[in-house]
């Protein structure tokens, strides 16, 4: 067998939306937005030189993510967005009236979940019946991929919903670049825009200073200052 064959996504002719009117594109790209910008933060704030390393980054991001979307909820401008379980399980809803749609994220290849990713918990099987009904439902789960490369950095989001531990029913990427303009230049997405956070580099200002016997990280210069708000 060609072995590019084998790492290729699983074959999927379901679109998200077709599982449930809830799962929008616009609504999907924004909470792919939030993730991405929220391991984008952890990577920024990250003080290697005290003793940071990938577990403690990736935990970092982890509540970063679940801490946006919860502030995007509770915000009261996305009457869409909920949150069902508020633990370290963390499950959001995306829909309204009760009927949404349950979704949980986590950081690693779309292609190969473990099994703690396709593990459903209660509050969400049930949600998840309520949305679809108990045989659309059954070992239906929806997550969000956060795949990452060199340095830790997001390179892609992708939105699944898997059926027990073999069946990929809809292998989505969320398109997280802008569309192209007018003219047929296409910008780089400022993906700071997601909530109103504007990301590490304003929420440091005033951060009481390192205690002189540890040594003081280099002033970034304005270019890598910039890049901190760019995906």
């Amino acid at each position: 067998m060609d072995p590019e064959a084998e790492s290729a996504p699983p074959p999927s002719s379901r679109l998200p939306w077709d599982f449930h009117p809830a799962l929008t594109e616009e609504r999907l790209r924004l909470c792919a937005r939030m993730l991405a910008n929220a391991r984008r933060d952890a990577l920024a704030m990250a003080s290697y030189e005290l003793g940071d390393d990938p577990w403690s980054v990736g935990c970092r991001a982890f509540a970063f993510g679940r801490h946006r979307l919860k502030r995007a909820a509770q915000s009261g401008d996305y009457p869409w967005l909920e949150v069902l379980d508020d633990s370290a399980h963390f499950v959001f809803v995306i829909g309204s009236n009760g009927h949404g749609v349950p979704v949980r994220f986590y950081r690693g290849a779309a292609e190969d979940p473990t099994d703690r990713t396709l593990r459903r918990q209660e509050l969400e099987a049930e949600q998840l019946s309520l949305a679809l009904g108990e045989v659309a439902a059954e070992g239906l789960v929806f997550r969000f991929a956060v795949e990452t490369g060199e340095g830790g950095r997001v390179e892609r989001v992708v939105f699944l919903a898997l059926r027990g531990e073999e069946r990929v029913e809809c292998f989505w990427p969320v398109p997280l670049d802008l569309p192209a303009a007018a003219g047929g230049t296409a910008e780089q997405l400022r993906l700071i825009a997601d909530d109103g956070y504007a990301g590490p580099a304003r929420s440091q200002i005033g951060t009481p200073p390192l205690p002189a016997s540890l040594p003081r990280r280099p002033s970034a210069s304005v270019a890598q200052r910039r890049q901190t708000t760019l995906f």
